[in-house]
């Protein structure tokens, strides 16, 4: 059994930038803790990617927040998260969820079982993109999250999103 770690979105702005929140910061240590444990190899990133002109699509006229702009430095990884990955397993997403994660894991899943953990920012958002994306392409694999590794834009939103997972049969809430 090969088991995946996906670090959803562990990015500057998510965490103490314009989209942060002292939710975010708090379980910083919690991720660095969980990626240790699992070899460099089998540790998968996203990356939540936007243009310069983000203001201009459809997700900037709904949050009008520029952040996680491609460059900048609430784009990047927070260090002590890209050092324990390997550069070729960041995911640079557009959007919310991956269907590039999706087909990767689903390509992964043909020659090895997996089980697949999520981790990261923010639960309500793109962590249950993810995971459903990810249940959808995969139903026989064992997705699960880590609540104590993951936060929401607000406490209750966090709780609502594991939720929604647990009825969709993600694992481990």
């Amino acid at each position: 059994m090969r088991k995946i770690l996906v670090v959803v979105d562990m990015q500057n702005d998510f965490i103490d930038g314009a989209l942060g929140t002292p939710e975010a910061q708090a379980i910083v240590p919690n991720v660095v803790a969980k990626m240790k444990g699992y070899p460099k190899a089998d540790v998968f990133a996203t990356r939540d990617t936007h243009p310069q002109s983000y203001l201009d699509t459809q997700e900037g006229k709904y949050l009008p927040v520029p952040h996680c702009i491609k460059g900048t430095e609430g784009w990047q990884l927070r260090d002590e998260v890209a050092e324990l990955v390997a550069p070729e397993n960041v995911i640079d997403k557009p959007t919310f969820g991956s269907v590039r994660l999706a087909h990767l894991m689903a390509e992964l899943a043909q020659r090895d079982e997996l089980e697949i953990e999520l981790v990261g920012l923010c639960t309500d958002i793109c962590v249950v993109s993810n995971a459903l994306l990810l249940k959808a392409a995969l139903p026989e694999v064992r997705i699960s999250v880590d609540p104590t590794c993951c936060a929401g834009v607000t406490p209750q939103k966090h709780e609502a999103a594991l939720e929604t997972m647990r009825s969709c049969q993600i694992q481990g809430l």
